[in-house]
């Protein structure tokens, strides 16, 4: 399965079987989270039978059930990490489609279980990805046009319709799709609109557009 299949077949799943994780998909799971943290500076970890943080009210009002593993995004404070997050969460979610997982990003409606993963002198929990053996593989959400998240007046080259096509299919909070893109030359810029975890959702956009436009066609600008 390529990164663009997985992102397609990929939907949040908030029920799932009460299974451990196999051995092989741990394992594949942490590689891929050893990498995102080589790259990032991040200290995300995979939690694995941990059932305490999906079982309150905060996880009944979320509507999840047989939650028992899940991926803490975990780095140092800063202006960035938020957006940080998105993006390498982002890319460990759809590893974790291609391995034949399920996930869902939560950033609210969980209990936050300090003795089940590690946060540093000057970190903090930025959010978490439910992860595990669906009871179903989840539905689509509703996508907005193109031209409602894209401040550049047409027409678009290929590789960036391509781009925004991808990004449009990225889960966002209460899939409100609050950002923008810009198109200036080979040169692009993405901002965050106004709202709750809006930067998380930022970076989790911008590795679905790398993905579809292909990071080679373009470089990032600053909004």
């Amino acid at each position: 399965m390529t990164l663009m299949e997985a992102m397609q077949a990929r939907h949040s799943v908030r029920q799932y079987r009460e299974e451990a994780l196999r051995k092989e998909d741990a394992a594949l799971l942490r590689e891929e989270i050893e990498a995102c943290n080589a790259e990032s500076g991040l200290h995300i970890q995979l939690v694995c039978g941990e059932p305490k943080a999906f079982s309150g009210l905060l996880a009944r009002y979320g509507k999840f059930s047989g939650v028992t593993n899940y991926i803490a995004l975990v780095g140092k404070k800063g202006p960035d990490l938020s957006e940080t997050c998105g993006y390498f969460g982002e890319r460990i979610v759809l590893r974790a489609q291609q391995i034949g997982l399920n996930t869902c990003w939560v950033a609210m409606t969980y209990s936050k279980v300090p003795s089940a993963f590690s946060v540093g002198e000057g970190e903090k929990l930025c959010a978490v990805i439910a992860v595990g053996y669906g009871k179903t593989q989840g539905s689509g959400h509703r996508v907005k046009s193109v031209r409602e998240v894209v401040k550049t007046e047409p027409p678009y080259p290929d590789w960036f319709t391509a781009g925004v096509n991808a990004a449009l299919l990225a889960p966002t909070a209460m899939n409100q799709q609050k950002f923008r893109f810009a198109l200036h030359g080979n040169r692009v810029s993405a901002t965050a609109g106004s709202g709750f975890y809006t930067k998380l959702d930022l970076g989790i956009v911008k590795y679905h557009f790398e993905i579809g436009a292909g990071a080679d066609a373009f470089t990032w600008d600053r909004a």
